[in-house]
């Protein structure tokens, strides 16, 4: 077969024989033909056309076209009468235009601009979630809770948090993440307004606010991987969700420091407040200075948008006319469970936010409890890790994308990150079991924290690669998983502490699961796209 292709292609060829062609080989001629090669060439020979040579791929930077499946149209050609095509494409920019930016104008283009305000979103997220676990020491002591009620109280949050992310994330495919991030938002601000209103009036008036929190704070994590998909190439999403979920810890961070100070100015119920009224005002910037994608931004500059569009990775963003024909608002449920990296995401995601909300919940009673901290100094014990994954985080997705620009697989990227994100935090929830005082315990904390955020280049960035047109969706169903794993550990932890008396065998059995995990997702991880039209025959 022969294929003509525009002048300023930049063409890869590769077989099942390896690679035929590195991208420092990269070729550029106004009419790039092949001959026929062997397992042994290194380099393919140029004639008047492509011979036939097993499975053949032609890649254009980030695209790759399958020649026994490409939709061609009969041209003809000396030297292959009987099985020429041709193909014409759209053109790329040239070899100039498709240099990674700098390290001053990454920072200062828009799509950093998106994953700015995205992680403010997710600050605010975290910091009005984390509010009561600093409020419900205060409040279990003017009420007379047990630890077992106050850990119901807790995860009446989760139980709204396990209802929306699947709806949340198909939503998100549909309508996009800018739409749906806003309206989320702007209802979980208002619940957390309305808390201390909540708590005046009935327990379970206060219930009920906790979980309509949960339900609205369920899209964030699927709105910011829609986002991220839109706005940033492959090469560049793991330090975009690095940088994205470093908003999300340093609410952490915000909410434990600040809720202590507010609440001593303010009464228990002033940092629900001053965070409710924050939310609002992000949504007024968010509305106006963002886009849903690079396409529809006003400010974006051609140089940045051109960028975005040659490093993306093909999947074509459908135009608001065309989304009801490319995402079904319904997905395929079936299929999508069928396959295995389905579940490597899911099991990935719940041991996440078992460890996750373990550590968030019960860390200043953990301090308060062991070691006798009051609830001030155990709140800056606590926030110090948090500010730690906040920095390793984008370490993470920094060192993530440079091993992929390298050369490094998408799958093996992937399971290091995962590796580190479940194995040392495991080690170091051991070490934290043994502290002896609390200095030696935030220092252990620190680390288990720290590595977990290892995983946001592990398997948080996977779900935009194993599907980026049910990136939302996948992410959702993970997140229900995870969801009821974190209602789990969070109700058992308060359980076993009562039967137990220790936090420190809840701790020991926490770091099994995440050996367990690690080792699943090592086996049965991919970085590839999964057909997911089909189920397992």
């Amino acid at each position: 077969m022969s294929f003509r292709f525009p002048d300023n292609r930049s063409i890869l060829c590769s077989s099942r024989f390896k690679n035929v062609a590195k991208h420092k080989n990269q070729l550029q001629p106004r009419s790039p033909q092949f001959s026929s090669f062997s397992p042994s060439s290194s380099k393919a020979k140029f004639s008047k056309g492509i011979h036939s040579c097993g499975p053949l791929r032609i890649r254009f930077r980030e695209d790759e076209v399958d020649l026994r499946s490409i939709s061609s149209s009969p041209a003809p050609s000396r030297a292959f009468p009987d099985d020429a095509h041709s193909f014409r494409g759209s053109s790329l920019p040239n070899e100039n235009e498709m240099q990674a930016p700098n390290f001053f104008e990454f920072l200062t283009s828009e799509r950093v601009k998106v994953v700015a305000m995205l992680g403010l979103a997710l600050s605010l997220c975290n910091a009005d979630r984390v509010v009561m676990s600093v409020a419900i020491v205060p409040l279990s002591l003017a009420h007379g809770w047990t630890k077992s009620f106050a850990g119901v109280v807790q995860s009446a949050f989760l139980w709204g948090y396990l209802m929306s992310p699947i709806a949340g994330g198909a939503l998100v495919d549909y309508y996009g993440g800018k739409v749906v991030m806003a309206w989320g938002v702007a209802i979980w601000s208002l619940a957390t307004f309305l808390t201390p209103w909540a708590a005046k009036t009935s327990l379970w008036a206060l219930l009920a606010t906790r979980v309509v929190l949960g339900i609205a704070e369920g899209v964030a994590l699927p709105s910011m991987n829609n986002m991220i998909s839109r706005w940033f190439p492959q090469t560049e999403r793991s330090r975009a969700v690095g940088l994205a979920m470093a908003g999300f810890q340093l609410g952490n961070v915000i909410g434990l420091l600040l809720s202590p100070i507010l609440m001593s100015q303010g009464g228990v119920f002033g940092p629900f407040v001053i965070f409710g009224l924050s939310g609002f005002l992000w949504v007024l910037v968010w509305l106006s200075a963002t886009s849903s994608t690079p396409e529809r931004h006003p400010q974006i500059s051609k140089s940045e948008l051109e960028y975005i569009r040659s490093m993306r990775r093909t999947f074509p963003i459908p135009s608001a006319e065309k989304k009801s024909k490319t995402t079904k608002v319904i997905p395929p449920f079936g299929h999508l469970l069928s396959k295995l990296p389905t579940w490597t995401v899911i099991s990935a995601n719940a041991m996440h936010s078992w460890g996750y909300f373990l550590l968030l919940s019960w860390m200043p009673i953990y301090f308060n409890t062991i070691y006798h901290v009051d609830l001030k100094h155990a709140a800056w014990f606590s926030a110090l890790p948090w500010t730690m994954m906040a920095i390793f985080g984008y370490l993470a997705g920094a060192w993530s994308d440079m091993l992929i620009r390298t050369g490094t697989s998408v799958t093996f990227t992937r399971k290091v990150m995962q590796s580190i994100g479940f194995f040392g935090p495991g080690v170091a929830l051991l070490g934290l079991n043994a502290a002896k005082n609390p200095s030696v315990a935030s220092a252990w904390l620190t680390v288990a924290v720290g590595l977990k955020s290892f995983g946001h280049s592990g398997f948080l960035v996977n779900f935009q690669e194993i599907s980026l047109q049910y990136a939302g969706v996948l992410h959702g169903i993970s997140n229900t998983a995870g969801t009821l794993a974190a209602i789990v550990g969070t109700i058992g932890a308060g359980f076993f502490v009562e039967l137990m008396g220790s936090f420190r065998g809840f701790l020991i059995f926490t770091a099994l699961l995440y050996f367990l995990s690690a080792v699943f997702w090592d086996i049965f991880a991919t970085g590839e796209q999964v057909n997911f039209n089909e189920t397992v025959s």
